[in-house]
């Protein structure tokens, strides 16, 4: 998360929150028909869904029958519910999770938090991935957590049985100035660049890296005329320019020491964050996901406000270099999309994503198959005072730390993308020089538009049936919208887990968003995953978490 956290540092007092929650469900067939809110400057909205009603919300008649897979962030269990908002089953681990993928064998892929690895500190962490079967039994276990790499975020499971992963790698502090990095830019304990691993499991542990993708590979700047990579970003459209600006590195004076300690005791940073690595993480890439039939790769970079698509057919050596692949870039970007200013082209109003997460293809045989599918977190409305929900904590309250629309005026939106092609499928720049489209080919929006929106984590995919089943992450909601955006199904998790690491730390950051999820995800009950399971509601359902009563008030007040 951005620097933009230490504005609330001593006001995450969670313990002591006081409010009522009420779990019971809903039916609401016409929901997606009610009348539209029209927002005032000084109306308040509530940031964390703290005291929101949980459970399920809307119902209908329209939404896809299946079933909801989730993690909530502070626990170490997987939830599988049905659409009723029953949980039907569930996996258990020692150790938390972020997401999960449910295997056509119905066996389940998790991502899950090592509990001991010394250098990262920026939300996402992992290390380590496992492999469980229906009922639990761990099959394969694989790790990547050492002082100089480190798996975080998201994987992707391939159709040869391997698996993709996003992982950290540690550039040094001499290291980044070679590769032409500005000295008064740079953390002292270096950056921390992305690479890309696929890993052929060896059951029941570890694994072989059978490809790699290597982002410092792929770096230009234009600040030191010394170094090898020098040259114009504006001419390097497919390159990263080692110098962007991240908004992982804030805008304001770095924290104090004591302030990144009260961030982690207040859970908004790890035990491992310092002052040293504040601002290593500057792509802080979030998602991964392959497209078979292309043979390519997506990713997220909300550090970069950019997705980016790079090219599986190369081999390791190939990916390292300017040539090779189906489409001749070798592991030169095939594709970016959402901030062209961080290849020197356009201007502030050319951005369009927003610290944003989840790139998806559509997949084959689904309206807008072939399309790209991104959650784009924090969109501004250009008419509020502060840039960010963070720089309104410093005069928010809780539980909820509403705050005054005028004040923040961030809402998310879900954008459908089709990126330009030629005849051969090949990724073209328009004459500009950059990536279009324009426009998305579909926006959803809530229809007053604040009351949708997480400014961080969060995801959307779409459906067979043409709807979009949407997390909308920070204060765990999951809704279905059909193609008309009308609110199909709604559930608010109920969960909220209590897992600490061994030294009593958070494995998240996550402050007062104590119902976040990650992701969720739908899946259809036709999958071949469920076929001869038995699904039905657990006796008895897991407990869900209770805020406690607001204390008495002092006599005479």
């Amino acid at each position: 998360m951005k620097n933009y956290l230490t504005y609330i540092l001593g006001a995450l007092l969670l313990l002591g929150i006081s409010c009522k929650q009420d779990t019971q469900t809903k039916e609401n067939p016409d929901a997606g028909n009610l009348a539209v809110r029209e927002w005032k400057p000084d109306d308040m909205r509530n940031m964390t869904g703290l005291t929101a009603q949980r459970g399920l919300i809307v119902n209908t008649d329209r939404d896809t029958e299946g079933y909801v897979l989730f993690e909530p962030s502070s626990d170490t269990t997987t939830f599988l519910i049905d659409k009723a908002g029953r949980v039907v089953h569930r996996w258990d681990s020692e150790l938390n999770s972020m997401n999960s993928y449910l295997l056509p064998n119905g066996h389940l892929l998790r991502l899950e938090r090592d509990e001991d690895f010394p250098t990262f500190a920026a939300g996402g962490q992992a290390g380590r991935v496992r492999e469980y079967d229906w009922d639990g039994n761990m099959l394969w276990d694989y790790e990547l957590a050492t002082e100089t790499e480190l798996i975080h975020h998201d994987i992707e499971p391939m159709p040869n049985g391997n698996i993709l992963a996003i992982a950290y790698e540690v550039m040094p502090v001499e290291e980044a100035i070679a590769m032409g990095r500005d000295p008064e830019r740079l953390p002292r304990a270096g950056l921390w660049l992305d690479q890309v691993v696929e890993i052929r499991p060896t059951y029941p542990k570890g694994g072989e890296i059978v490809w790699e993708w290597h982002m410092k590979d792929h770096l230009v700047q234009d600040f030191d005329p010394s170094k090898a990579n020098y040259g114009d970003p504006s001419e390097h459209p497919r390159k990263i320019d080692i110098n962007f600006h991240s908004t992982e590195e804030g805008d304001g004076p770095p924290p104090t020491e004591e302030q990144v300690k009260q961030m982690i005791k207040n859970g908004m940073a790890t035990s491992n964050a310092t002052v040293d690595n504040r601002g290593s993480d500057i792509t802080h890439t979030n998602a991964i996901d392959y497209h078979p039939g292309l043979d390519q790769i997506a990713l997220s970079s909300p550090g970069m406000n950019e997705i980016f698509i790079i090219d599986h057919s190369t081999t390791t050596e190939e990916a390292r270099g300017r040539s090779g692949g189906n489409q001749g870039h070798g592991g030169d970007l095939l594709y970016r999309w959402g901030n062209p200013q961080n290849y020197g082209l356009g201007t502030p109003d050319d951005r369009v994503l927003f610290g944003q997460h989840d790139i998806r293809w559509i997949p084959e045989g689904q309206p807008g198959a072939g399309r790209l599918m991104v959650y784009n977190n924090d969109p501004h409305d250009g008419k509020a005072k502060l840039p960010t929900v963070w720089a309104g904590f410093q005069n928010a309250k809780p539980p909820e730390f509403a705050m005054a629309v005028g004040d923040v005026g961030n809402f998310s939106e879900v954008l459908e993308l089709e990126p330009p092609t030629d005849a051969d499928g090949a990724y073209v720049l328009d004459a500009g020089g950059t990536f279009g489209p324009e426009e998305p080919a579909w926006t959803y929006r809530a229809p007053d538009l604040y009351s949708f929106y997480s400014a961080f984590i969060s995801g959307a995919h779409r459906l067979p049936n043409g709807n979009t089943f949407i997390t909308e992450g920070m204060k765990g909601r999951f809704f279905e919208v059909s193609p008309d955006n009308q609110i199909v199904w709604e559930y608010w998790n109920p969960y909220m887990g209590t897992y600490k690491l061994p030294d009593g730390t958070e494995p998240q950051p996550k402050g007062p968003f104590i119902f976040g999820v990650f992701r969720s995800t739908l899946i259809p009950a036709d999958n071949p995953a469920f076929a001869g399971k038995t699904l039905e509601p657990l006796q008895p359902q897991p407990e869900v978490y209770k805020m406690p009563p607001p204390p008495a008030e002092p006599e005479g007040q």
